[in-house]
């Protein structure tokens, strides 16, 4: 059925509805299955997102096509189209009318995926009205609290070196706390990692109180804070406050040095929702293990990762995964670097729409995932800053010398970038940077080739 007469409008201006500050308006990568036309189908999506089915229904009244939703833009050659949604259509908490994210994606994501007529669907930017925005809970914490508490300026505080104790799985609680007094003696940040929790060989009761001694012992040591981003991910609400509540009661004094990490995609925005709600004094960590299955390239549906990001300032992460830009090991490019700006600016532009956040504290960017200190100085030319937090792995504990080692020779590489200084000649006067070179050798030949010779490394 052709749905079209009613559930588009291409008379619309997208203009008009950001004046109008009464839509989200969302901009989809679509083509139609062989045998449907594009607006057919495009206005069959609208549809399922919204007030209609494939039939007409005894049921709606007026009110009802008042809240449909329309697409509004088609480009059939470039396979994109825009749809406006109703503020109206989204359900909202009963408790205090806030807004939430599960009905975004219920309508926006929901039903439309499996439509029979659909050969790709994918979100790839979305706008939130103001009224709408504030609704919406945004972040709690951020990197400027983060800040704070290592004893930085809170504007432009700079580089947090942190790592993932390695291996991910497979330590006992003795190694795995020795492993993070290692490697605070030198960084700043350990988080776990996203499959770390309370496994039988390394129960959550019996490790955390050795990690808050090592915690201890290492500020004792260097004279500086650290912070420890604990994995509080559960398929139970009530398992979930249980871990965060020990956390908190075991780091005592040391409370507000912990982050708690969630998997918000494979957990869902009700678990991100609950942790920032119930833990609004944490930074809340966002991670986003699994969001490749629908946010990939390859994917023809789903989302992409810049959506995810998106999402995530409105839900409350004070900080998410937004991969390292091609810098890596993972999927990703240089103009990733959008994601970056989209959760960390109060005004910045996505692939189609230009959005403001009104003063939403910003959601900070955590890089992750083959980064070392040689790959580092790219990465920060690139996106334009080092207000980040970086979780080194390989970086760290691949170091010749000792993840402490590694850890300093993160922060030098930070310093060398932000300082303007030539990589080889900053070297020869940092040894912890100039042994990564030794280190990485593979990055080291591809990233500063006759590096061997300038340092006067001879093997």
């Amino acid at each position: 059925m052709d749905q079209s007469n009613r559930y588009a409008d291409l008379s619309l201006k997208e203009e008009d509805l950001i004046k109008g500050d009464g839509h989200v308006l969302v901009a989809y990568h679509m083509q139609p299955a062989a045998g449907y036309g594009y607006l057919e189908t495009a206005a069959h999506i609208a549809a399922e997102s919204s007030t209609g089915t494939n039939v007409e229904v005894c049921t709606t009244d007026d009110f009802t096509k008042g809240v449909d939703a329309l697409v509004y833009f088609i480009d059939e050659a470039k396979g994109v189209m825009k749809v406006a949604y109703p503020i109206d259509l989204f359900d909202r908490n009963i408790i205090d009318g806030r807004a939430m994210l599960v009905s975004f994606l219920t309508l926006a994501i929901g039903n439309n995926q499996g439509q029979g007529d659909v050969k790709c669907l994918k979100m790839h930017d979305f706008y939130v009205p103001r009224q709408f925005m504030r609704q919406f809970d945004g972040p709690s914490m951020g990197i400027a609290d983060m800040w704070e508490i290592l004893g930085r300026p809170r504007v432009n505080g700079g580089y947090i070196a942190g790592t993932i104790i390695k291996p991910k799985l497979g330590l006992r609680p003795e190694p795995f706390a020795k492993a993070a007094y290692q490697f605070w003696l030198g960084g700043d940040f350990i988080k776990n990692d996203e499959p770390q929790g309370n496994q039988v060989f390394c129960p959550t009761k019996k490790v955390i109180p050795l990690v808050v001694d090592a915690m201890k012992r290492a500020m004792d040591e260097t004279g500086q804070a650290k912070i420890f981003s604990a994995n509080i991910t559960a398929d139970d609400h009530y398992e979930m406050l249980a871990r965060a509540d020990y956390i908190l009661e075991a780091f005592g004094p040391d409370a507000n040095k912990v982050a708690f990490l969630v998997d918000g995609y494979v957990g869902g925005p009700g678990m991100v929702t609950t942790a920032r709600r119930q833990y609004p004094a944490q930074f809340l960590h966002y991670h986003r293990a699994g969001h490749g299955a629908v946010t990939s390239p390859s994917a023809l549906r789903g989302y992409s990762a810049f959506v995810l990001s998106k999402m995530s300032r409105l839900q409350g992460a004070s900080g998410i995964h937004v991969g390292t830009m091609g810098y890596g090991k993972m999927e990703g490019a240089a103009d990733d670097r959008n994601i970056a700006y989209m959760i960390e600016r109060d005004s910045a532009d996505g692939p189609y729409y230009h959005q403001e956040w009104y003063g939403m504290k910003p959601t900070t960017p955590i890089i992750s995932g083959g980064m070392n200190a040689l790959r580092l100085p790219g990465f920060f030319e690139n996106l334009g800053h080092g207000n980040v937090i970086n979780t080194s792995g390989g970086g760290s504990w691949g170091h010749i010398d000792s993840p402490m080692a590694g850890a300093i020779s993160l922060r030098q590489s930070y310093e060398c970038w932000k300082s303007g200084a030539d990589p080889i000649e900053f070297a020869k006067e940092h040894k912890e940077f100039a042994r990564a070179f030794e280190s990485f050798p593979g990055d080291a030949d591809k990233i500063f080739p006759g590096w061997r010779e300038k340092l006067g490394v001879h093997k």
